[in-house]
């Protein structure tokens, strides 16, 4: 096939990627809680949001883009902004700093979040804009606000919705502080790692309001009883995202696993329980309650916010197996 040709068939190409994104995904069964979000995915398109993005090759990264002179490379950009993975779309001294999720991931997550018609969306970390328009699709532009830290990012991704068609709210500012000025929410989502549930949050929620945010490496959904109070637990999916910039960051370092069983060092449920313990349980003390109460999925385990207190359990938010979050 020749440029001129590649390049006419470009618009089909996406339309026809992004059908065959749309049924991997349902196949999945990644929206099965709530099949209303199939129609957001096949009318928003996602290569208008990834102009650009890095993809990994030995010794570094590799930028495809879509206004690349190689039309061949153009098409490799299309194919891969529909691809059922994660984007990297921005990176700072070879660091990630943004990215485009995993779409079933976004598609499960989408589906958890229970949106209602009329409810209004609060997105904490704006990345490329593709989730917030999959939300205004959803909803209606007046119902969706997303914020993110960077200027850059914000207004990257204001262009992007713009050329999509789309038009919620983005503001630039500090996602752990939420944004008041466009409170009370319905739903809160986040789509960046936390060490903990900031408290602006539930302050800016409407009783019986829905969170959904990454944690450790899960996904927590908690339900909001008021400015003070809430409690979930976590989903059974496993979920790694860019940590939330602008809050309270995690102590990253590694966990020293020496003498642990290989079972456990090997484990992503027992990695889950290490990161999310991380601070207050040893890894010894970890590994013997991981051990004791027989290895748990990640559903045992949730999360209660109460006042100025905010604590990570297993099974019982007032049982014996808790430790502080903050």
């Amino acid at each position: 096939m020749g440029a001129h040709a590649l390049d006419r068939d470009l618009t089909e190409l996406a339309a026809a990627a992004r059908a065959a994104l749309v049924r991997e995904i349902d196949a999945s069964g990644a929206w099965d809680a709530d099949p209303g979000w199939r129609a957001a995915f096949e009318a928003v398109p996602r290569h208008l949001f990834v102009p650009y993005y890095y993809v990994g090759v030995m010794g570094g990264y590799e930028r495809r883009w879509g206004e690349s002179p190689d039309p061949r490379t153009r098409e490799k950009w299309v194919r891969g902004a529909y691809a059922d993975a994660p984007l990297a779309t921005r990176l700072r001294d070879g660091e990630l700093v943004s990215s485009s999720s995993q779409p079933s991931l976004m598609a499960m997550m989408l589906a958890e979040l229970r949106v209602r018609d009329g409810d209004r969306v609060l997105e904490i970390g704006a990345g490329t804009g593709y989730n917030a328009a999959l939300l205004a699709h959803r909803l209606g532009d007046d119902r969706v606000t997303t914020v993110d830290l960077e200027p850059e990012i914000t207004e990257a991704a204001r262009r992007h919705l713009a050329v999509a068609g789309y038009h919620p709210v983005v503001v630039t500012g500090d996602g752990a502080r939420g944004v008041p000025e466009r409170a009370p929410f319905d739903r809160i989502i986040a789509t960046c790692t936390l060490g903990s549930v900031p408290t602006a949050w539930l302050a800016q929620c409407r009783p019986g309001a829905r969170i959904l945010s990454p944690l450790a490496t899960g996904l927590i959904a908690l339900t909001v009883r008021d400015a003070g109070h809430a409690e979930g637990r976590f989903l059974h999916t496993p979920a790694y995202f860019v940590p939330l910039r602008g809050a309270d960051r995690p102590d990253e370092e590694p966990a020293d696993l020496d003498g642990l069983p290989r079972r456990a060092r090997e484990s992503e449920l027992f990695r889950f329980l290490l990161a999310l313990s991380r601070g207050s349980l040893a890894p010894r003390e970890a590994y013997a309650l991981w051990e004791r109460e027989g290895q748990p999925r990640r559903e045992r385990y949730g999360i209660t916010v109460s006042g100025d207190r905010e604590w990570a359990w297993l099974d019982d938010p007032e049982g014996p197996c808790a430790w502080p979050l903050r």
